[in-house]
């Protein structure tokens, strides 16, 4: 996270993320009758770098919408960054062949599907690398302090 006037890291900013399970359901919604619980959501503090370090599992999806994590940056008390972050289809087509994402039917919305990706989402995909099962994501983010 830096400062987007200064390219200085910013440190202490809360990073609030949440997203869905491989079904596609979300905690906290009374949609999804999810209200009294909490998975898949987190904030976490940047770092003296601007760093915040989030560990999760690959994003489910829901009609309509590419696979996605909600991003809010939080500054001084007040939501500095509303967005999402998004992940290239190779991938996700690759990690919905395994279990538990091939369960359910293929996807519908592909990135260039998705009418809030195609507002500018190619910016904030995630930078991805594979890590032994695992992938390590990452985002450089420019903020406005105010």
């Amino acid at each position: 996270m830096v400062d987007v006037s200064t390219c200085r890291p910013i440190r202490g900013a809360a990073v609030d993320i949440w997203h869905c399970d491989a079904g596609g359901v979300y905690s906290g919604t009374s949609v999804q009758d999810t209200e009294d619980e909490r998975f898949l959501r987190g904030i976490q503090r940047t770092d003296a770098k601007g760093v915040a370090v989030f560990r999760t599992i690959y994003p489910g999806w829901y009609s309509g919408r590419t696979v996605h994590i909600h991003v809010m940056v939080h500054l001084g008390g007040n939501v500095v960054h509303t967005g999402q972050l998004y992940f290239p289809d190779k991938l996700t087509d690759a990690v919905y062949k395994r279990t538990p994402y091939n369960r359910r039917p293929d996807r519908i919305t592909r990135n260039a599907a998705d009418s809030i990706f195609r507002n500018g989402g190619s910016r904030s995909l995630l930078k991805l690398r594979k890590s032994g099962t695992r992938y390590i994501g990452s985002i450089n983010m420019g903020v406005q302090r105010s």
